[in-house]
């Protein structure tokens, strides 16, 4: 099993690497948006590393006091998204042996979400203040839910991406975001590269669901149409880094509209996650940061 301390370095890797990378709409190394900068991420990862990893907590608490550690370092939402999709997967990890038992863990663990769990979670996300939410007809987030965490996330699954993952068991996180990435490091692309290609891959396939509630699905389409571009340039062995001024020129066009695909990049911070904990088993010896 990994120890408290790995998997609080696995959380804090994970975060920092999503953010390091040239993700285009994304607050990112090359530059800050949506009123956010990366320092603030930076913080919100360090804060959030050891309530990820604590143990005897339940996936609402994890998920409650991660937002309330992370609103005492920043005064934005950084990381809700992230902060939703890692504490299911570290409630699971924290009862394995070795990676391959994490996708039945996780499954596990949600199936076992309860009321509280969805209570706690509600609560984690006005605290947040999370944007582009809306008003819902069942279960709408500014009321005390009365259904599991689950049930909650089932309801909100045609609308957000990130609730669909507690109904599948991460499939899009499993089957793209990691997919992706783990193919784009076995092919020698460095950390932050492969993460930017992970995020395309998932861009395309699933249009982003902040971006829909926020602007409109054809504008999540067009991104979508715009990611498949960079990607069909990579298949003509044109590596990623190589559109280093094509990908610029597009962060700051969306950023300049205010579009953010922050689904997607939550989704690729967790295949980052999936990521470092495969490393850590791998070898117990050395460090997450030291893994590349």
């Amino acid at each position: 099993m990994l120890a408290e301390q790995q998997i609080a370095e696995c959380v804090r890797w994970a975060c920092e690497q999503e953010v390091n990378a040239p993700k285009p709409g994304n607050v990112n190394i090359w530059s800050d948006g949506h009123n956010m900068a990366v320092h603030d991420f930076l913080v919100s990862a360090a804060a959030i590393a050891p309530v990820m990893a604590q143990p005897g907590l339940n996936v609402g608490e994890r998920i409650l006091h991660a937002i309330e550690a992370t609103r005492k370092v920043v005064n934005c939402n950084t990381n809700l998204g992230i902060v939703l999709l890692f504490a299911p997967l570290c409630d699971a990890i924290q009862r394995c042996v070795s990676f391959d038992q994490l996708s039945s863990e996780l499954e596990t663990t949600l199936n076992n979400l309860t009321l509280d769990d969805a209570r706690l979670c509600y609560e984690a996300i006005r605290l947040a203040e999370a944007g582009g939410l809306g008003e819902q007809a069942e279960e709408d987030i500014n009321q005390q839910p009365n259904v599991t965490l689950l049930e909650a996330m089932a309801l909100a699954q045609n609308r957000d991406t990130i609730a669909l993952q507690y109904v599948n068991n991460y499939q899009q996180v499993w089957d793209i975001s990691y997919k992706q990435l783990t193919a784009a490091l076995k092919c020698g692309e460095k950390v932050e590269w492969a993460t930017t290609i992970a995020y395309l891959y998932l861009l395309t396939r699933v249009p982003d669901t902040l971006i829909i509630r926020k602007q409109s699905r054809h504008i999540a389409q067009a991104v979508a149409q715009k990611a498949q571009l960079f990607i069909l340039k990579m298949n003509k062995n044109r590596p990623l880094s190589n559109s280093t001024t094509e990908l610029t020129v597009w962060d700051h066009e969306l950023k300049s509209h205010a579009i953010n695909p922050g689904t997607s990049a939550d989704m690729t911070a967790a295949a980052l996650l999936l990521f470092a904990f495969e490393q850590a088993f791998d070898s117990d010896r050395i460090s997450v940061a030291r893994c590349l």
